[in-house]
């Protein structure tokens, strides 16, 4: 049981920082839009690191403790484009989400440790 909270993106650089360098050495991606708020927490052995973004972009980081599932997970706001750093790289899939409408996702495995 965990309360999800975030804190202003001034308050959380260790969590954006984390996230970030996952990204560029994983794959060269440097994400444009400044962040607007993150968190970072721990549940039954998986470490969660979230950052939201002005855009409308979220990225999510599951990373078990114990090897196993590793990943970054993106996710578009109802309405959104593809941001042009991810749009070449990845294939959105459409969910539907009661709380958050039409939502678009994608990821992928993260292959060194961190």
């Amino acid at each position: 049981d965990h309360d999800f909270t975030t804190e202003p993106a001034s308050k959380a650089k260790k969590t954006i920082d984390y996230i970030h360098k996952i990204l560029k050495e994983e794959r060269d991606i440097v994400i444009a839009s400044p962040p607007l708020e993150a968190t970072a927490f721990e549940v039954d052995g998986i470490r969660w690191s979230y950052v939201f973004y002005e855009s409308g972009l979220s990225i999510n980081v599951l990373y078990s403790i114990e090897p196993g599932k590793r990943a970054v997970g993106f996710k578009l706001s109802d309405g959104m484009e593809i941001p042009v750093e991810l749009a070449d790289r990845f294939k959105f899939a459409r969910q539907k989400s009661k709380l958050a409408g039409t939502i678009r996702g994608s990821y992928f495995v993260i292959k060194n440790e961190y």
